[in-house]
């Protein structure tokens, strides 16, 4: 199975609930490498690449996200493999 990557953003009620743990948490079950971290605007930005089932599973999952999130738009973008390893919350 191929490897892809996407990259994308996640609005709406995103910041102060955990929304870059459980990312993280999701992406290691998966065994996708990449990163997430909050943004100024209230936005979370996510990068994960890995086997095309692992990825589309994180992708169906972020329309949701933790229990206490409120998603309101995902635009993920296919990018280039970054050749990333493991998958951390950045600052």
């Amino acid at each position: 199975m191929a490897r892809i990557c996407m990259h994308g953003y996640v609005s709406g009620d995103v910041q102060g609930v955990s929304f870059r743990q459980a990312t993280a948490l999701q992406a290691e079950r998966l065994e996708l490498d990449g990163w997430v971290r909050n943004l100024a605007d209230g936005r979370v930005e996510v990068l994960f690449e890995g086997e095309e089932a692992g990825v589309a599973e994180l992708s169906g999952w972020l329309q949701q996200g933790p229990e206490h999130a409120q998603v309101s738009a995902l635009d993920l973008q296919e990018q280039t493999l970054q050749g990333v390893a493991g998958f951390i919350v950045r600052r």
